[in-house]
C-alpha cells in the first residue's frame, strides 16, 4: 500500500484503493492535524472519510491538496466543499494546557481520537499522516510519510484541520489584540516572540513547556 505521486502533483485516492483491494473495508479515514509545531492555541486534528462509491461527489474534491500548498481563501472554499461532500468528518482538539501537561504527542493523539470518534458512519481503516499511531484505537491503520500530499483524504482532513484551527486563533484576537494571533495564528514569527517579550505569555493560550516561552534549564 504505498504512493508513488510524482513530485506537483495533486493527492489521489491511490492509497484509499489499495488499502480497499486488500482488505475489502470501505470506510478508509484520512487523518491530520494542525498547530503541532505553535507556540499558542490548540493542536487540531480532523478526521476525513470521502465517499469512494459516488464519484460524482468526488469530483468536486479535485483541487484538495496538502493544505499548506493552499491559500487561505483556497482552504476556506474547501473547507465547505469537503463539509458537503465527505461521506463523514469530525474534528477534534487540545487545548495548550493539556499540550503542557501530557506532551505535544499525547495531546496530538487525544485531538485524533476525539475526532474519529464523531464519525458517522464510523471508520474502518485509518490513513494518519507523518509517523503517529493511534495505540488505543484497535482499527487497523497506516501511517503515511507525507500523506497530506499523497492521499486525497488525509489531504482533505489537513484542510479541515488547519481553517477550524486557524478560525479559533483569528477570533481570539479581539480578546487578546496584543499578541497578534489573527495574523501569525500563534507560530513562532519574529512578531509574535517580540508580543511576548512585551506582554508576557497569555495565560491559557502559550504554550509554557515550548521555546522560547520555556525558561531555560540552569
Amino acid at each position: 500500500m504505498s504512493s508513488n505521486n510524482r513530485h506537483g502533483t495533486l493527492p489521489t485516492l491511490e492509497l484509499e484503493n489499495a488499502v480497499r483491494a486488500e482488505t475489502g473495508l470501505r470506510h478508509i479515514v484520512g487523518l491530520d492535524e494542525a498547530g503541532r509545531g505553535a507556540l499558542a492555541g490548540p493542536v487540531v486534528a480532523a478526521a476525513v472519510i470521502l465517499p469512494l462509491d459516488a464519484p460524482h461527489r468526488l469530483r468536486y474534491l479535485r483541487e484538495v491538496n496538502d493544505s499548506k500548498q493552499l491559500t487561505a481563501k483556497q482552504r476556506e472554499r474547501l473547507y465547505i466543499l469537503i463539509v458537503e461532500h465527505a461521506l463523514s468528518w469530525g474534528v477534534g482538539s487540545s487545548p495548550a494546557e493539556d499540550i503542557d501537561r501530557m506532551g505535544i504527542i499525547p495531546a496530538n493523539v487525544r485531538a485524533m481520537e476525539a475526532a474519529l470518534k464523531q464519525l458517522d458512519p464510523p471508520g474502518e481503516f485509518l490513513l494518519i499522516d507523518g509517523r503517529m499511531r493511534l495505540s488505543n484505537v484497535s482499527l487497523p491503520q497506516q501511517s503515511v510519510i507525507r500523506g497530506d500530499s499523497l492521499s486525497l483524504s488525509i489531504a482533505a482532513a489537513s484542510i479541515l484541520a488547519k481553517v477550524t484551527r486557524d478560525r479559533h486563533m483569528i477570533a481570539l484576537e479581539s480578546s487578546y489584540p496584543q499578541y497578534g494571533f489573527g495574523r501569525h495564528k500563534g507560530y513562532c514569527t519574529r512578531q509574535h516572540v517580540v508580543a511576548i517579550d512585551r506582554h508576557g505569555p497569555c495565560p491559557t493560550i502559550h504554550r509554557y513547556s515550548f521555546a522560547p516561552i520555556r525558561p531555560p534549564l540552569l
